[in-house]
């Protein structure tokens, strides 16, 4: 089945969801208000103050290991300020994401998924770092939503996405195979169609889409590359979902691996084993955030 026959069938099983959910209003307010070149971060705070939950997630993620902040930031001002209103878009969207489907229960174990999504959200923006890519901070968010779909086949398609889970226990296939195969589709095509519906902007529409097949992005192949390598180091190590995909990869064989090479030449001397560990060391703080981003607020 090619891309445009997997793009359609997306498009059918999206569409065929009525209670799909959606961005919370307080977020595509801010997100609209950040279009505004005028506007002021007291305006940006005022709105931001109005939903709790993201307020709340936004500060438990800047305090994060990620953002490494010299001391914990409590005033949401301050926190804007510390930002740069260019990366509160970035921030807003992702904890819209994570509020969608909050508490919903699927065939994927959710703190799982969000370790695996927050994992490669960390690799990426360690990655975009020594290629010198210019922004660390879409690295991280690309890394954290490029399995977006995932979450719809998890609790929309639950039957037929536990088939596919038990399918790849047993096969050594990866699990975008095995959806292609029992699907008919799969989650960069879903997820495709969610951002789209949401109003992503396009080099985070680019990722989702392409994230498994980086040569074939249209707006950021090396951003796509970058979330393909580390999806790939996250899943071999234990950020993986619970170890449910069987995986493994030749990294000189990548297409992602070439790409990167070719942006940064030197990016072929890392010490890939050196880099395994110190994704090893990085795991507890990765699955400390998903905890404390998961607790009842």
């Amino acid at each position: 089945m090619n891309k445009i026959q997997m793009m359609e069938r997306a498009e059918i099983l999206v569409g065929a969801v009525d209670d799909l959910p959606t961005i919370p209003i307080v977020a595509t307010k801010v997100l609209q208000l950040l279009d505004d070149p005028d506007v002021s971060i007291e305006e940006i705070a005022d709105l931001m103050l109005s939903d709790q939950v993201m307020t709340a997630r936004i500060m438990k993620l800047l305090n994060s290991p990620v953002y490494k902040p010299t001391q914990e930031i409590t005033s949401l001002k301050r926190a804007l300020v510390y930002l740069g209103l260019r990366h509160v878009r970035e921030l807003a969207l992702t904890t819209s994401v994570i509020n969608a489907f909050d508490g919903t229960s699927g065939a994927l174990e959710l703190n799982a998924f969000w370790e695996h999504s927050f994992g490669v959200g960390m690799v990426s923006k360690i990655i975009a770092q020594k290629i010198g890519y210019k922004d660390l901070e879409k690295a991280y968010i690309s890394g954290i939503i490029h399995d977006l779909g995932e979450v719809f086949l998890s609790n929309f398609l639950r039957e037929p996405f536990l088939e596919v889970l038990d399918y790849i226990k047993i096969h050594p296939v990866k699990l975008v195979d095995a959806e292609a195969e029992l699907l008919g589709t799969t989650h960069c095509e879903i997820g495709l169609c969610m951002a789209r519906k949401w109003n992503f902007p396009e080099a985070y529409c680019d990722v989702i889409a392409y994230h498994h097949s980086p040569t074939e992005a249209t707006v950021d192949p090396i951003l796509c590359a970058i979330v393909n390598l580390s999806d790939l180091f996250c899943t071999v190590r234990e950020l993986n979902y619970g170890g449910r995909e069987w995986i493994s990869f030749n990294l000189s064989e990548e297409e992602a691996w070439t790409i990167l090479k070719k942006e940064s030449p030197e990016f072929a001397h890392m010490d890939v084993e050196r880099f395994c560990y110190e994704l090893d060391d990085a795991i507890p703080d990765v699955k400390e955030l998903v905890s404390s981003i998961f607790t009842p607020l």
